[in-house]
């Protein structure tokens, strides 16, 4: 091979990226990409287990600005003498108490609970115990609409409410509605005979005000009914951690194409986890054992299973009591968690500094979400 010409050294010399500025630029990048550009060069197939890496890529992870949280407040469920919706601005400030729609004032509310994120000023309510009573509602305008009952269930037996279970409440922007998906479980019915068939999945839309079946696979991992925390809502896209085989999946349904997509989570059946938006993107928050502590897990491409990143492994020694369990995740990389005496405590990622919540002083705050106001329209 001929010599290369001064020239030719000289453009071979100038397009060589230090390692330095590289590992900064790809300690920047979206875990997707990230994961995509590691398989380029041998020394950066490791990356992980550099500690410097590491510590940049969590940094720019959490500390990024993210358009999801601007002018955003809390709106979180607390219980007390019954259950209140309040609307804050900070760590002690309530600047509203809201009264829920009068469907759920039966029981204290006491098993009212959103589902999944708030999007665009409009909530999904829902009655925990049965999954039948739902209501879109806008706390904003305080304007609901009833979601009508799906229609399979006049053909179901009386007390197998059990047999629905909410899955996800998400917008189609392509459509430009909002849509809610329920998982109907039919190996419930197993012994009725007229009523043994295979389990699916219902969509409802909010512009046609109807319920209809999808024609997803039925062997779907699904949520367990009654567990709450295990869904959220993103860029178009209904999230939660189902079951299947005993084994447990991240499942993403597009609300446009309505296609699922699944990918392996673990081994063993948990009720440890949580699923968060972390800072515009999805993670997995997994309590460990011992009650002190917690890993959080990155989502980088949906539906492959090798685009998740464990990056933050966290120990909370100087917690007064033990966790109960995390409620939410927030801007820049600051978790809440609600400790055994009901109050909660939030940790940021980027200072490691742990501060109580305290609404009222003695309220139990039960689930929180991140809310922006709106004047968004309910259609009737």
């Amino acid at each position: 091979m001929a010599d290369l010409t001064t020239n030719e050294k000289k453009v071979s010399s100038s397009s060589h990226i230090p390692d330095e500025i590289a590992l900064c630029i790809l300690s920047k990048l979206p875990v997707k990409s990230l994961k995509r550009f590691i398989c380029a060069r041998k020394s950066w197939s490791v990356l992980f287990e550099n500690s410097d890496f590491l510590n940049k890529f969590r940094n720019n992870l959490v500390s990024k600005s993210v358009p999801l949280y601007d002018d955003a407040c809390f709106l979180f469920k607390r219980t007390m003498y019954g259950t209140t919706f309040s609307l804050g601005l900070g760590k002690d400030e309530i600047v509203l108490d809201l009264n829920l729609p009068s469907i759920f004032l039966d029981n204290g509310n006491q098993s009212t609970e959103i589902l999944g994120s708030a999007i665009d000023g409009i909530v999904c309510l829902y009655d925990c115990f049965n999954h039948t009573t739902v209501v879109l509602w806008n706390p904003n305008t305080r304007k609901m609409k009833l979601v009508p009952p799906t229609p399979v269930k006049k053909y179901l037996p009386d007390g197998l409410e059990s047999a629905y279970c909410l899955h996800g409440f998400g917008y189609d922007c392509v459509q430009d509605d909002f849509k809610i998906i329920l998982y109907v479980n039919c190996d419930l019915l197993v012994g009725e005979g007229e009523y043994d068939y295979d389990s699916f999945w219902e969509i409802y839309s909010l512009k046609s005000n109807s319920w209809r079946r999808l024609n997803g696979d039925h062997t779907i991992p699904f949520l367990e009914s009654g567990t709450k925390g295990l869904e959220v809502y993103l860029n178009g896209m209904c999230h939660w951690l189902g079951l299947k085989d005993d084994q447990t999946y991240l499942v993403s349904f597009n609300l446009s194409n309505e296609v699922f997509l699944s990918a392996f989570v673990d081994e063993c059946v948990s009720c440890c986890y949580k699923l968060v938006v972390l800072n515009g993107s999805v993670a997995m928050i997994k309590k460990r054992n011992d009650n002190m502590s917690f890993d959080i897990s990155i989502f980088g491409e949906i539906g492959v299973k090798e685009s998740r990143i464990s990056l933050f492994n966290v120990g909370l020694g100087r917690l007064s009591s033990p966790i109960e369990e995390s409620i939410a995740a927030g801007k820049k990389g600051k978790i809440f968690f609600k400790e055994k005496d009901g109050k909660v405590v939030s940790l940021d990622l980027t200072t490691w500094m742990i501060e109580k919540i305290d609404f009222e002083g003695n309220s139990c705050i039960e689930q929180i979400v991140f809310y922006k106001a709106s004047h968004r329209r309910l259609k009737k």
